[in-house]
C-alpha cells in the first residue's frame, strides 16, 4: 500500500471522530506487516484524561486482533476536520508506538495540499523508552 493510499484512509477515519469538546478531528490508518489496515479516530471525554487518540485506537484494535508487526501509520487531523498542516502523534501515542515498533517504523503526515511527509519513529521520538529498557 502506498503512503498516499494509507493517508487517504486516515482522512476517511477522521469522519468517525467523537470530538465535541475540542472539535479537533483526528484519523489514523495503521498498516500491518501482513497488509491488513486498522483505522482509528480520536474519542474525547468530558474528563479529558479518558480521551483516546486515533493512533492508539488503531494500534489497540490491531493488537486485540493479535497483530504485532507493523509497517507504518498515517495520521491526519485538524480543527473541525480541516487539515491545515502535518498533525504529528502526541507523546503518549509515540510511547505506544515505541512499545510495538522499531525506530525505523514510518509515520506519514500530510498538509492541506496533500503533500506527504514521511518520518521514522526514531526521528519523532529520539531516545524513546522502549521494551529494551526493561531487559
Amino acid at each position: 500500500m502506498t503512503d498516499s493510499q494509507l493517508y487517504e484512509k486516515a482522512l476517511e477515519a477522521m469522519n468517525s471522530s467523537y470530538s465535541p469538546y475540542s472539535a479537533c478531528k483526528v484519523g489514523a490508518a495503521l498498516l500491518c506487516k501482513n497488509g491488513k489496515v486498522y483505522t482509528g479516530a480520536n474519542i474525547e471525554n468530558a474528563a479529558f484524561s479518558p480521551t483516546v487518540c486515533a493512533e492508539r485506537v488503531a494500534f489497540f484494535k490491531a493488537i486485540c486482533d493479535g497483530e504485532r508487526e507493523f509497517t507504518k501509520i498515517a495520521v491526519a487531523g485538524g480543527k473541525n476536520g480541516k487539515v491545515v498542516g502535518p498533525f504529528p502523534p502526541c507523546g503518549v501515542c509515540r510511547q505506544v508506538m515505541a512499545e510495538f515498533c522499531s525506530a525505523d517504523f514510518s509515520v506519514i503526515l500530510g498538509d492541506a495540499k496533500g503533500q506527504l511527509l514521511s518520518l521514522t519513529l526514531g526521528e519523532l521520538a529520539p531516545l524513546s523508552f522502549s521494551p529494551e529498557n526493561m531487559r
